[in-house]
């Protein structure tokens, strides 16, 4: 079976930031998946499960409502390994320019009050969230892109050589 491309990247070179995951042709158009990465893999712990679950419902629904974005947000949603989220988006926009909204909606987790769609009727795990921790993680993030906004490392996923065999197959580090 062939390793999915996320797998394929260094896991142990990646920082956080705002990385093109993947581009895709999709219904004679382009989707991109961005890995909006929070912490570092296996050096840092992981975000918090029921702050990450926060996190999901108020940033969705700031980038659902940005009245710029909102029309080209097709998914935001959290990694399995608690590190980072997925942002998909119609068309092809460098992480640069992803980067605004992606402040703007970690920035609106400050002025939270509440969590949106927080009901039993709304969410399947209505009573797992922490609005602290989100409000603690997502200041750490907005902090983390100001001061590395001009890092061009930040938007870039970290390159490693992989040695490939003589069929052609490269090797990885799982």
């Amino acid at each position: 079976m062939e390793l999915i491309q996320s797998f394929s990247v260094d896991h142990t070179a990646i920082i956080p930031g705002i990385f093109v995951s993947r581009t895709d042709a999709v219904g004679g158009g382009t989707v991109t998946t961005y890995d909006v990465r929070l912490k570092r893999p296996n050096k840092e712990p992981v975000i918090d499960v029921a702050a990450m679950h926060t996190l999901e419902h108020i940033v969705a629904t700031a980038l659902r409502n940005d009245p710029e974005w909102k029309d080209e947000v097709v998914y935001w949603g959290p990694m399995g390994c608690l590190t980072g989220f997925y942002l998909i988006l119609k068309g092809s926009r460098a992480p640069r320019e992803v980067c605004a909204p992606v402040l703007s909606a970690f920035r609106s987790v400050a002025d939270a009050t509440e969590v949106p769609g927080a009901t039993a009727v709304s969410c399947g795990h209505y009573l797992m969230h922490d609005l602290a921790m989100a409000k603690w993680y997502a200041a750490e993030f907005v902090a983390y892109l100001e001061a590395h906004a001009d890092d061009p490392a930040i938007f870039e996923y970290p390159k490693t050589d992989r040695p490939v065999t003589p069929q052609g197959k490269k090797f990885f580090d799982s």
